[in-house]
């Protein structure tokens, strides 16, 4: 069955519409739009195909997907709906119409569709795992056998949204030093090729020994500007032979565990990591997920192979009937308050709210740690910037102030 994007024209009333429907084809979507009052005037084919199927390729898919923050959203006004009273059925299809992403409304479609079908809601949202990931399939699942179903969309809403919130932070705040070095390698290059050459190539008759400095510069210029297609494509080919070494399992494993050691920005990546699977550990077990699930679910939020490796030896040993805490431990890759606290929830009976607790130190942890990067960062950057400038200056007038005081 197939998506349709159509436009018709309604009955009774003349007016325009437009929408989706799953259809067979064509002809059965004229029909089921005619039961429903409306004459189709054009329908096209939004069903995914494969490679030899035909659809085109979107160079701007990526800008049309929606983000975590969009299905945040969904899923809060879904729990609203679904908390009135308002069938399932009916709060998705208000859903369809409301949403502004179009791969967000043909998903959307897809599962009105296979509700009315009979389908599960869980198993409805399983088709399409680029919106909708295993933690959010497996936690309505645990909400439907549970009948708690708007409690785990609310859940699902906190959830994704102080994730989406982190991130956005994260990356607002590292986006001024990086912008700051792309606009310092730009100018740097500019004056290399255009600016230095024309200016230095005055010394060739001055007939006196140079500095060290501007004889540097000379030369960095001169490879800049000879073989400035040499250097983008050794930088190019670095970059692809390095990111497919990285895509290996080895190449993966090695460079993870070295992201968790950088200085400075490796305790960042292991906090944010930390944070991420502790909140999305209590989240899934408080909608009623089962532990080895739940953890083999988080396993995947890490992003981060060095420490997936440790949980998932972890779930093994879990199943050999040790705590959580003692494998977790034993890694010496997770902080000691992770290992402490999580202990003590299990003593206690209270794990879900010991992570969620983690989850929250852990989170401001990163926000008070990125900032003062940030505000480290930022100057650094400057200071770094105006060197690079000033020795090309100093490189530059010396010999200028030098030649000078010869002829006087």
């Amino acid at each position: 069955m197939a998506v349709f994007e159509y436009r018709g024209i309604q009955i009774t009333s003349g007016k325009p519409v437009k929408g989706y429907r799953d259809a067979d084809n064509a002809k059965s979507l004229r029909a089921v739009l005619r039961k429903d009052g409306v004459l189709l005037t054009q329908a096209n084919e939004e069903a995914e195909r494969g490679s030899k199927g035909g659809r085109k390729l979107d160079l701007f898919a990526f800008m049309k997907r929606p983000s975590t923050a969009d299905v945040a959203v969904m899923t809060r006004q879904l729990a609203t709906l679904v908390r009135a009273g308002v069938p399932l059925v009916e709060s998705v299809a208000a859903l369809t119409e409301q949403v502004e992403k179009e791969q967000l409304k043909r998903t959307l479609t897809s599962v009105r569709e296979t509700l009315n079908e009979g389908t599960a809601f869980a198993k409805s949202l399983e088709a399409h795992p680029t919106i909708f990931p295993p933690l959010y399939v497996n936690m309505v699942a645990a909400g439907e056998a549970s009948g708690t179903l708007e409690a785990v969309l609310e859940r699902l809403a906190d959830f994704m949204e102080g994730q989406a919130r982190l991130k956005g932070k994260v990356t607002a705040a590292l986006a001024y030093p990086v912008l700051m070095m792309f606009i310092g390698i730009v100018m740097v290059g500019v004056l290399m090729v255009a600016v230095v050459p024309k200016v230095t190539s005055i010394f060739d008759n001055l007939g006196h020994a140079l500095p060290w400095y501007t004889r540097l510069l000379i030369v960095v210029s001169n490879v800049v500007a000879g073989y400035w297609w040499l250097i983008i494509a050794v930088t190019v080919g670095t970059v692809v032979g390095f990111r497919r070494w990285r895509a290996t399992p080895a190449g993966r494993l090695k460079w993870d565990s070295f992201r968790l050691v950088v200085p400075i920005f490796g305790r960042l990546q292991l906090l944010v990591s930390v944070a991420r699977f502790a909140r999305t550990l209590s989240t899934l077990l408080s909608s009623g997920v089962q532990l080895l699930q739940a953890m083999e679910i988080g396993r995947h939020v890490l992003e981060n192979s060095r420490l997936e490796a440790v949980i998932s030896e972890a779930i093994g040993s879990i199943r050999g009937g040790e705590s959580i805490a003692e494998p977790l431990k034993r890694a010496r890759v997770f902080p000691p308050m992770v290992t402490h606290m999580i202990a003590v929830g299990e003593k206690t009976g209270q794990l879900e709210a010991m992570l969620e607790n983690v989850s929250r130190a852990y989170e401001a942890d990163v926000e008070t740690r990125v900032v003062a990067l940030t505000s480290l960062l930022e100057p650094l950057m400057i200071v770094l910037l105006g060197g690079v400038v000033g020795f090309i200056a100093m490189a530059i007038l010396m010999p200028l102030i030098q030649m000078n005081e010869l002829v006087q």
